[in-house]
């Protein structure tokens, strides 16, 4: 009777066995580990697309800089020539009073309020140019920081994608320890 109660039990410990095996098997840690390394891929993809979008922000606002500083050095031109535009009107006036309107100081006097004139406009036609460049560098500047914005949210992501991956393979290899011990103390208990 205990000969048969032992073979009874050892042939379940058996099956037992087997199943716990075939579970263990079945339950491959290879795709896990597969999307831990996608994961690891990603984060590393990411972090590349943060400092190339930081670059990009950079020079843009390098760009944004002497933007800024032609606009000043422009308006500065611009506010000089009006001030001479304004000396050669007071002086075409002072000189039409005293020696005619026709005279050779009166003349010379437009000539010099023409081209006055003409350089207050080409420097306000730069100060546009510049606004205008301005605008578009700031627009561009904006751009990569919401690219950056969007690198930093990806990368968040990723990462805690593959802690989580890594606790998933982890919490899998303490299972597939037990299952094996388990394997082996069934074993040896029932030799």
């Amino acid at each position: 009777m205990k000969a048969e109660l032992l073979v009874c039990r050892g042939a379940l410990a058996v099956a037992f066995a087997g199943l716990l095996v075939a579970g263990v098997y079945a339950q491959d840690p290879t795709p896990q580990q597969q999307d831990a390394q996608s994961d690891k891929k990603d984060i590393r993809q990411d972090k590349k697309d943060l400092a190339n979008d930081r670059a990009d922000r950079n020079a843009d606002q390098r760009d944004i800089n002497h933007d800024k500083s032609d606009l000043a050095k422009d308006r500065a031109d611009r506010n000089a020539d009006q001030r001479d535009v304004n000396r050669d009107k007071n002086q075409l006036a002072r000189d039409d009073a005293k020696y005619g309107a026709n005279s050779a100081q009166a003349n010379a006097d437009r000539k010099d309020l023409r081209a006055d004139r003409a350089d207050r406009n080409k420097d306000q036609r730069g100060i546009n140019k510049d606004k205008v460049d301005l605008a578009k560098d700031r627009g561009d500047r904006n751009a990569d920081q919401r690219d950056i914005n969007h690198d930093k949210t990806d990368l968040a992501k990723d990462g805690a994608d593959r802690n989580k991956d890594q606790k998933d393979i982890n919490k899998d290899k303490r299972g597939l320890h037990k299952d094996r011990k388990d394997l082996r103390r069934d074993r040896r208990g029932h030799k």
